[in-house]
């Protein structure tokens, strides 16, 4: 700690005497690289609080699923996990955390979660934890449903929406992507309530955006996980009814696995895909986070940020493919 301080000091000492400090000299940054997180963070899911800062949840490549903050969606802190050993979910034994989604539900901070060992389509499930901050203690709430009781094999990646006054949970992972309404607090899915398939079975990590008059599918196609070798990509559809169809340009259904592409590979980032939700900045630009693979450093599924135009009412990022470089958020 002493020589850490020194080094500090000398710094600040330095910067004084040069001149810094002084407001001709302050520089802003104005361009940010990808990855924003070089180290593994799949599956990002992202929330803005009142003070305007923002916390982002990943997958448990960290033990316990991951919280970062930041105040400007370009430099994060890690400032620790949403479950400790003790108050994980336990209801898959062995099994990881994975695709957290985060909300903001009746002045509660509800977190939906998958949880499944690699392999283990039929136990897998979804479920939800709470918390009164969003840097936690969450308290698990337990599990929603499993595969294998709902009739949906592999049944994670959960996204959580509020449409027409109901609340809907949506999931599912190459089996499927299907819908069903929940109970008034979120918690459990409402009674009597039935499922509907929305899209095929090309698709996992889903995410609904609600812009206009149309609610626009993301999703991911190919594999995840295979380093240098995954093909995920990140494609979108249309439809101006939540539950669908959603359809491509050409009005082709996304339940017969038609979609648009949205972000490929490049010769930077390769398995570009599971995008977070849109976070919009005070110049009216819209961000999306998703996870890629370093071509450079293909260890871990890294954390890429870029920006979402909308051409003739359709979402595309620039390149169609992941950034090296961009204009920061305004924020």
């Amino acid at each position: 700690m002493a020589k850490y301080f020194f080094i500090l000091l000398t710094i600040c000492c330095c910067c004084c005497s040069s001149g810094a400090g002084k407001e001709d000299d302050v520089k802003v940054a104005t361009q940010y690289r990808n990855p924003v997180v070089n180290y593994s963070l799949p599956d990002p899911s992202i929330i803005q609080v009142e003070d305007g800062s923002f916390y982002l949840y990943a997958t448990e490549d960290i033990h316990n699923l991951p919280i970062l903050h930041s105040t400007d969606l370009v430099n994060w802190k890690f400032i620790g996990t949403a479950f400790t050993d003790q108050s994980r979910p336990k209801f898959e034994p062995n099994g990881g955390i994975w695709a957290p989604d985060i909300n903001r539900i009746d002045n509660k901070y509800v977190l939906y979660y998958a949880m499944s060992v690699w392999g283990g389509e039929s136990t897998c499930g979804i479920g939800v934890a709470t918390a009164d901050k969003p840097e936690g203690p969450f308290v698990d709430q337990g599990m929603m449903f499993r595969s294998n009781e709902i009739g949906v094999q592999n049944s994670i990646d959960p996204f959580y929406i509020e449409d027409g006054g109901k609340k809907y949970l949506f999931w599912g992972s190459f089996r499927g992507i299907y819908g069903i309404e929940l109970s008034d607090n979120g918690l459990s899915l409402k009674s009597g309530a039935e499922k509907k398939q929305i899209a095929g079975t090309a698709y996992e990590g889903t995410y609904i955006h609600k812009r206009g008059e149309y609610y626009y599918l993301f999703a991911s196609i190919g594999s995840c996980c295979e380093g240098l070798k995954s093909t995920y990509t990140t494609v979108v559809g249309r439809s101006k009814v939540l539950l669908g169809p959603y359809e491509n340009k050409n009005g082709n259904l996304m339940l017969e696995n038609n979609h648009e592409i949205l972000i490929h590979k490049n010769d930077a980032f390769v398995g570009n895909g599971h995008n977070s939700e849109i976070i919009t900045d005070k110049a009216g630009n819209d961000w999306m986070f998703y996870h890629g693979v370093d071509v450079k450093n293909p260890d871990g599924r890294v954390l890429l940020l870029d920006r979402i135009d909308w051409v003739d009412g359709w979402p595309s990022v620039k390149t169609t493919s992941p950034s090296i470089s961009s204009e920061v958020p305004v924020m």
